[in-house]
C-alpha cells in the first residue's frame, strides 16, 4: 500500500478532468450510463458522494451526514468545480501515512483503513470510466494504477456482485488486455476498444 496516496492523487485528478468534461444540460443528466440502474445524474451523485466526501470522512473516521447522502450535487451549476475542490481536500486528508493505519468502523463492520482507501480508488476509476463513457469522453488510466485497480476488483468482485454493485464478468476479446480493461471486464463492464 506504499503507493496508495500516489494512486489516490492520480485517479482523483482524472476524476476531476472527467467531471469538468461532462456536458451541461438536463438531457445529459437524464442520459443512460454503463450502470443500467442509473442515469447520469444518479451515477454522478453516487460518484461525488462516495469518492470525495466519503473519502475525506473515512480519513477522519466519521460517518457521512444525512445532509450529504440526500444531496443532489448536480443541482449546483458549478458541481464539477465543487467536486474537484472536495477531491483535493479528500486526497489531502489521506496524505499522512498514519491515516492509512488501523481500521475504520463502517457501522456494520470494521476494515483496514488502507483497504477502504483502495476500494475508493477503485470507485474513482471504475465509475470515472462509467461517467466518461456516458458523456462521450476517453478515460485515461496509467498502467500501475490499472494493476492496482485490478487487484482491488479481484479481491472484492464477489462481494460487490452480492450487493448488485457489479454485473457478471465480461469476457475479453483476446489475451494481453491492459490491467484496467481486465478490471472493467471482471466488474461486468465491456471495455471500449
Amino acid at each position: 500500500m506504499t503507493d496508495l496516496h500516489a494512486y489516490l492523487t492520480e485517479v482523483a485528478a482524472e476524476a476531476a478532468r472527467i467531471a469538468r468534461g461532462v456536458p451541461s444540460g438536463p438531457e445529459q443528466l437524464a442520459a443512460p450510463t454503463p450502470c443500467a440502474a442509473w442515469d447520469t445524474r444518479a451515477l454522478l451523485n453516487h460518484w461525488i458522494l462516495y469518492t470525495s466526501h466519503g473519502l475525506e470522512h473515512r480519513a477522519r473516521r466519521e460517518q457521512l451526514p444525512e445532509e450529504l447522502t440526500a444531496r443532489d450535487f448536480t443541482a449546483d451549476p458549478n458541481w464539477a468545480e465543487a467536486y474537484a475542490r472536495q477531491l483535493d481536500r479528500a486526497v489531502a486528508a489521506w496524505a499522512d501515512p498514519a491515516v492509512q493505519e488501523g481500521e475504520i468502523d463502517l457501522g456494520y463492520a470494521r476494515m483496514p483503513a488502507a483497504e477502504i482507501a483502495a476500494m475508493i480508488v477503485k470507485e474513482l476509476a471504475v465509475h470515472g470510466w462509467d461517467v466518461a463513457g456516458a458523456t462521450g469522453q476517453e478515460y485515461r488510466c496509467g498502467d500501475a494504477l490499472g494493476e492496482f485497480v485490478l487487484g482491488v476488483v479481484e479481491r472484492h468482485a464477489e462481494v460487490y456482485r452480492q450487493y448488485e454493485g457489479f454485473a457478471a464478468p465480461v469476457e475479453l476479446p483476446g489475451p494481453g488486455a491492459p490491467a484496467f480493461d481486465r478490471a472493467l471486464a471482471l466488474s461486468g463492464r465491456t471495455p471500449r476498444g
